[in-house]
C-alpha cells in the first residue's frame, strides 16, 4: 500500500535508530510500526517547528481529531493523508492503544508551555508521555504475554531511553531555551546556570551530575528490559536492538560526560547494525 511506503520512507529518513530495530520485524508488524513512527514524528515536528505557539496548538488539536477519526472508523483508503490511512489500517489489524498518541501530544504541549521539572517524579510524568507512550503503542503491534505488566516495563524502558536522550541533547536543548533535568539535581551539582557553553559551568560538578543521571537511566534499562522475555522472538529482537543502541550511547556519555557539550554523541552505522544483529541472535547488547 502506498500509504505504508510513505511511512517507511519517513522512518528510514528521519529515524535511523528506530529503523534499525523495526527491520527485524515481519512485514505486517514492520509496516504498522512505520505508521506509528510517522505519526509520532509528525507530532514531534509540530512541537519542534518554527510556527508560533498558537499555530502549533492548532496543529496538535487537528492531530487529536485525526485520532478521533481513526477510532471512529471514518478513514477511507482515498483519504489524502498517507499517515492517517496507514495508521487506520494498522489499527484495524492490531490492538493499538491509540490513546498513547494523546499522551504524546500532552507531552509536546508541556514543551510548548515551557513546563519545568522540579523533581525527578515530575520528569517521569513527561517521560511517560513522550517515550513510554510510544512503547505502549508498540506493544499493541508486538503482542505481549502479560499486557498490564508489559505496559509497566514499556514505560520504564521509555524512561531509560528518554533520560539518555536528555543527556545527549543537553547542549542542543539549552540553545533552544530548554533544560529537562530536574531543578533539584541541577542545584545539587551546581549546574543551575545551564549548558549553553562547550565547557561545564565554572565550579559545577558536571561529571557528578551526568554520573547520577546515567545511574538512574541504567536502573531503568535493567528493569525495562524485563519486557524482552514477554515478547515473541522478532519483537524481542526489535526492542533489544533499539534499547541496545541507546544503552551504548549511555555508556559513551557516562565514560566522557563533557562530550555532550562538545557535540552530538552517536554510534557509527556498523555498530548499530551489530547491535541489531545481536538482538536477533538473542543478545541484549
Amino acid at each position: 500500500m502506498a500509504a505504508y511506503r510513505y511511512c517507511e520512507a519517513v522512518t528510514a529518513l528521519q529515524a535511523r535508530n528506530f529503523s534499525y530495530g523495526i527491520r527485524l520485524l515481519p512485514e505486517p508488524k514492520r509496516l504498522a510500526m512505520s505508521a506509528l513512527y510517522a505519526l509520532a514524528r509528525r507530532v514531534d515536528d509540530i512541537g519542534d517547528g518554527d510556527l508560533p505557539p498558537e499555530r502549533k496548538a492548532e496543529h496538535l488539536e487537528r492531530t487529536r481529531e485525526l485520532l478521533d477519526g481513526i477510532r471512529a472508523g471514518a478513514v477511507g483508503e482515498d483519504d489524502t493523508d498517507p499517515i492517517k490511512v496507514a495508521l487506520a489500517d494498522a489499527a484495524r489489524r492490531f490492538p493499538i492503544p491509540l490513546g498513547g498518541f494523546d499522551e504524546l501530544i500532552d507531552g509536546v504541549e508541556m514543551d510548548l508551555k515551557g513546563v519545568e521539572y522540579r523533581t525527578f517524579e515530575d520528569l517521569k510524568v513527561y517521560c511517560r508521555c513522550v517515550a513510554g507512550s510510544v512503547g505502549r503503542l508498540s506493544l499493541g503491534v508486538y503482542g505481549c504475554d502479560d499486557p498490564e505488566l508489559g505496559a509497566r516495563y514499556a514505560d520504564t524502558l521509555g524512561l531509560a531511553l528518554q533520560l539518555t536522550n536528555i543527556l545527549r541533547d543537553l547542549r542542543e536543548d539549552a540553545a533552544n531555551g530548554r533544560t529537562y533535568l530536574p531543578t533539584e539535581d541541577l542545584v545539587r551539582f551546581g549546574c543551575q546556570e545551564g549548558f549553553a557553553l562547550s565547557e561545564p559551568p565554572v565550579g559545577a560538578d558536571f561529571a557528578g551530575l551526568v554520573a547520577f543521571e546515567a545511574r538512574r537511566a541504567q536502573q531503568a534499562f535493567e528493569e525495562g528490559l524485563r519486557l524482552l522475555p514477554m515478547l515473541d522472538r522478532r519483537s524481542r529482537a526489535c526492542t533489544a536492538a533499539m534499547a541496545g543502541i541507546y544503552h551504548r550511547l549511555l555508556g559513551r556519555i557516562a565514560a566522557d560526560p563533557e562530550s555532550v557539550l562538545r557535540g552530538r554523541v552517536s554510534l557509527p552505522g556498523w555498530e548499530k547494525a551489530y547491535v541489531a544483529l545481536s538482538g536477533l541472535a538473542g543478545g541484549r547488547s
